[in-house]
C-alpha cells in the first residue's frame, strides 16, 4: 500500500512518514463487493478495517445500528479490548479497505495507539461502545 494513501485515512494523518512506510508494508488492501459481510457479530476480533472508500451499515440482532464511511474504523474495540464482535458490518457499496491485523497494531507507535484508544473512549462516553466496533 501506498504510506501517503494510509496517511490520508484519518486517523492514520498523524504518523510519522517513517511509521506510514512501515505500516503500509503490512496493510493489507482488499476490494468488498456490495452486500459481503466484513464481520460477524459474535465472531473474535483479530483485525482492524479501516474504510479507505465506500460505505458499510453496522447491523446488532438484526437491526440497523450505524452507517459508516470514507475514514471509518471498524473492530477497534473487539481487538484492543479482546472480546467477540457485537454487530455484523454490510457493505453497501463497493469499498476500498486497509486490514491490520493485532501483529501489526503492535508496530504502531504509541500515538497512534492512544489514539485509537481516545476514539474508543469516546465511543463509551458516548454510550455507543457497542456501535461500529464491531
Amino acid at each position: 500500500m501506498d504510506p501517503a494513501r494510509l496517511k490520508a485515512i484519518p486517523i492514520f494523518s498523524e504518523l510519522s512518514d517513517e511509521e506510514a512506510y512501515r505500516l503500509a508494508a503490512f496493510a493489507t488492501e482488499t476490494s468488498v463487493a456490495e452486500g459481503q459481510i466484513l464481520m460477524k457479530q459474535g465472531d473474535y476480533s483479530t483485525e482492524l478495517i479501516a474504510i479507505e472508500e465506500g460505505t458499510a451499515d453496522v447491523v446488532r440482532d438484526g437491526d440497523r445500528v450505524a452507517t459508516l464511511g470514507d475514514g471509518d474504523l471498524i473492530g477497534e474495540i473487539g481487538l484492543f479490548e479482546r472480546r467477540p464482535r457485537n454487530a455484523d458490518v454490510i457493505a453497501t457499496s463497493p469499498m476500498r479497505v486497509l486490514k491490520l491485523t493485532h501483529w501489526e497494531i503492535r508496530r504502531m507507535s504509541e500515538d497512534t495507539v492512544e489514539r485509537i484508544r481516545a476514539i474508543i473512549a469516546e465511543r463509551t462516553r458516548a454510550g455507543v461502545a457497542d456501535h461500529p466496533a464491531a
